[in-house]
C-alpha cells in the first residue's frame, strides 16, 4: 500500500467528512505518524478488528467499521433470506464511539436488508453472546476493545452459536471486504428509517433478566454460603456494573462495597490508566476500600465485563493478587469437589483450557476423573469445544479458562463471562469463608497435594512496521534453533503449532517443555503490538518454583533482546 498516496486521497476526498480531514491536516509533514496510520488496513480476522480510534485506513473510525460491516453482510447474504430473517445482534461498551460505531453496523447491516437487534445501552460482551443464543441470530457484533488502553477500540464479530467467529468465516469477511473498491460502495440506511421499518429493534432489560435468571440456575451452593462475606467490587469505569451488582445482590451477599470512583462509565479510565484488572496495579483503590471496611475479596472486572480478577486478603491484612491460572485452579477444584460431593458432576464431563495456560488445574481434573481439553489460545477455541459438543453429544463442556483472567461455568454463555465468573468466585469465597479458609488457604492445600506451579507473563510491546517485522525475527529465531538447557533442566520437547501435527489449526506458537514439567511459550498477540512469553514452572516449594521462573525469564530475554 503507498501509505502517501491513501493519506493524500483521504485528505483531499469530500467523501470523508469535515473532521477526519481536519485530523489528518494536523499531521502534515509527520511522516512517521502518516505511515502508521496508512500503511496497511486494519486487518479482519478472527478477533475482529481492533486499533487506535482516528483517522485512516489503519485506525478504528466510521469508514474502516463500515467496510468489515459490508463484509460482514455479504458474507450473511451469501447464505440466502433465511440468514438475513435471522439477523444480527449488536452490543457496545463505554468506549469513545462505541455507540456510534453499533449504530453504524445496524445502518449497514439494515441498508443490507438484514434485521438487527440493537442493545439500547452499554452491556458486558457476554450478555451478547446470550443475545445471539437468544434471538437465534446468524450473527452478532461487540464494539468493544476490551482491556486495551483508552485510545483503542474494536469489532468482535461472533457467530451463531454465540462464540466469535473462526477463521473459516474470518477469512470469508476478508475476501469480501477485498471486494469493495472504495468506501462509497458500502451501503447505509438512516437508523431512524432502519427502526421505523421494523429493520432495527433494540433489546434491554428484558434480556437481563433472562440472562441473570440462567446464570443463578448454575450455583452449587447456598445455603452451605457465608453470606456475610465482605466483597469490595469495581467495574473499571466498564460495562460491569450494573449486572455485577445485580447478581450478588439476587445471591443476597450482603456486604457488597463498590468502589464509587470506578462505578460510573468513563471512556478515558481516568483512574485506572489501563484498565486491566490482569495488572495488580487496577485495584490501587479496591485496596483502599478493602482496608477501610476489612473485606475479604476483591473483584475487578475490565471495561467489557467478560475477564475477572481477585485479590484475597492474608493473615497480616494485606491483599495478594490471584492471576488467571491461580484463580482458575481455584474454581476447578470447587465445582468439580463440590459436583462430586453432590453426586451431579457428568460422568463425560471436560474441562478446557487453551495452550498457554497452565497445568495445575488439570492435575485437579484427573482426580474427578474429568478430561482436560487444550485449545488454541482465544476463548473462540475454547466455547469452540461446547459448540462441538451441542453437535456431537460426545461429552459435556462444564468450565473453560485461559490464564488471561477469563473463565466461563456452563454453556449459555459462549465466551469469557465476568458476571458468571463474579458469582461464583463470591460462592466460593463464601463456602471456604463458613468452614473458616480462605481462598489462600485453599491454594495452598493444592499446592501441598500437587506441587507448587507458578507462572510469569512478560508482554514485550513492539510497535509499528518496524515492530510488525522484529516480532517476525524474534519468531523465526527461536523456531531455528531453541534455548536447550537452561540451569539444571533440559529441554524435552518442542511443539512447533505452526507446523507440526497438532489435530488443532494452524497457530504461530511455539511451546518449550522441560524435563522437570516446567515450560514456556512464545506467541505474538492476537489484537495488540506485542509479543508474549508465558513461563511455567513447577517446584517443591514456592521459592524452588519461582527460582525456576527467574531463570527461565532471565534466558528468554537475553535471548530475545539479541533479536534486533
Amino acid at each position: 500500500m503507498d501509505y502517501k498516496k491513501v493519506y493524500e486521497e483521504w485528505l483531499n476526498n469530500d467523501f470523508f467528512d469535515s473532521e477526519i480531514r481536519e485530523e489528518l491536516e494536523s499531521i502534515k509533514g509527520n511522516e512517521e505518524e502518516i505511515q502508521d496510520r496508512f500503511y496497511q488496513s486494519l486487518e479482519f480476522g478472527t478477533a475482529g478488528l481492533r486499533g487506535k480510534i482516528g483517522a485512516g485506513t489503519n485506525r478504528m473510525n466510521k469508514y474502516t467499521v463500515a467496510e468489515a460491516t459490508q463484509g460482514l453482510a455479504m458474507t450473511i447474504l451469501s447464505r440466502g433470506k433465511e440468514a438475513a430473517e435471522k439477523g444480527v445482534a449488536i452490543a457496545y461498551d463505554v468506549r469513545h464511539f462505541s455507540k456510534e460505531f453499533a449504530e453504524i453496523t445496524a445502518s449497514v447491516l439494515a441498508a443490507n436488508g438484514i434485521k438487527v437487534y440493537l442493545s439500547d445501552d452499554i452491556r458486558p460482551t457476554p450478555v451478547l453472546s446470550y443475545a445471539i443464543r437468544h434471538f437465534e441470530t446468524i450473527s452478532g457484533v461487540m464494539v468493544t476493545a476490551s482491556h486495551n488502553p483508552r485510545e483503542y477500540n474494536g469489532y468482535k464479530a461472533y457467530w451463531k452459536e454465540g462464540s466469535q467467529i473462526l477463521d473459516d468465516i474470518a477469512d470469508e469477511v476478508l475476501y469480501n471486504i477485498g471486494k469493495i473498491n472504495n468506501y462509497s460502495e458500502i451501503k447505509n440506511m438512516d437508523l431512524q428509517e432502519a427502526i421505523d421499518k421494523g429493520l432495527v429493534v433494540y433489546f434491554g432489560d428484558e434480556l437481563d433478566d433472562l440472562y441473570i435468571k440462567d446464570m443463578l440456575s448454575l450455583t452449587i451452593n447456598d445455603e452451605e454460603v457465608d453470606k456475610d462475606i465482605k466483597i469490595v467490587y469495581s467495574p473499571l469505569n466498564g460495562t460491569g456494573n450494573k449486572l455485577v451488582r445485580r447478581i450478588l445482590e439476587e445471591r443476597k451477599f450482603n456486604n457488597v462495597y463498590i468502589v464509587k470512583e470506578q462505578e460510573s462509565p468513563d471512556p478515558d479510565f481516568t483512574t485506572v490508566g489501563y484498565p486491566n484488572p490482569e495488572d495488580p496495579k487496577a485495584f490501587k483503590y479496591s485496596i483502599e476500600l478493602g482496608k477501610e471496611v476489612d473485606a475479604d475479596i476483591l473483584i475487578a472486572t475490565d471495561p467489557d465485563a467478560d475477564r475477572t480478577a481477585v485479590e484475597v486478603k492474608n493473615k497480616d491484612g494485606e491483599y495478594v493478587f490471584l492471576n488467571g491460572n491461580k484463580i482458575g485452579a481455584l474454581l476447578i477444584n470447587y465445582i468439580l469437589s463440590e459436583r462430586h460431593r453432590k453426586n451431579n458432576l457428568p460422568e463425560n464431563s471436560v474441562v478446557v483450557k487453551s495452550i498457554v495456560t497452565g497445568d495445575l488445574g488439570t492435575r485437579i481434573a484427573e482426580k474427578y476423573n474429568v478430561e482436560m481439553i487444550e485449545t488454541l489460545t482465544g476463548f473462540k477455541n475454547v466455547s469452540g469445544k461446547a459448540n462441538e459438543y451441542d453437535i456431537t453429544g460426545e461429552k459435556t463442556f462444564l468450565f473453560g479458562f485461559e490464564e488471561s483472567i477469563g473463565y466461563n461455568y456452563g454453556t449459555f454463555v459462549r465466551d469469557k463471562d465476568a458476571v458468571n465468573s463474579a458469582m461464583m468466585i463470591a460462592e466460593m469465597a463464601g463456602f471456604y469463608k463458613k468452614q473458616g479458609k480462605t481462598l489462600l488457604d485453599i491454594l495452598e492445600g493444592l499446592f501441598n497435594t500437587y506441587g507448587v506451579y507458578n507462572e510469569r507473563l512478560i508482554s514485550i510491546t513492539l510497535e509499528g512496521l518496524d515492530g510488525q517485522a522484529r516480532i517476525k525475527r524474534i519468531m523465526d529465531e527461536f523456531r531455528r534453533e531453541a534455548i536447550k538447557e537452561i540451569g539444571s533442566i533440559k529441554l524435552e520437547k518442542t511443539i512447533d503449532y505452526l507446523v507440526d501435527n497438532t489435530g488443532m489449526p494452524k497457530s504461530n506458537v511455539l511451546k518449550y517443555y522441560f524435563d522437570d514439567g516446567s515450560w514456556y511459550a512464545l506467541r505474538p498477540s492476537g489484537t495488540e503490538p506485542k509479543i508474549k512469553v508465558y513461563i511455567y514452572s513447577v517446584g517443591k516449594t514456592k521459592e524452588d518454583s519461582e527460582e525456576k521462573l527467574d531463570i527461565i525469564e532471565k534466558a528468554t530475554r537475553s535471548r530475545i533482546d539479541s533479536i534486533k
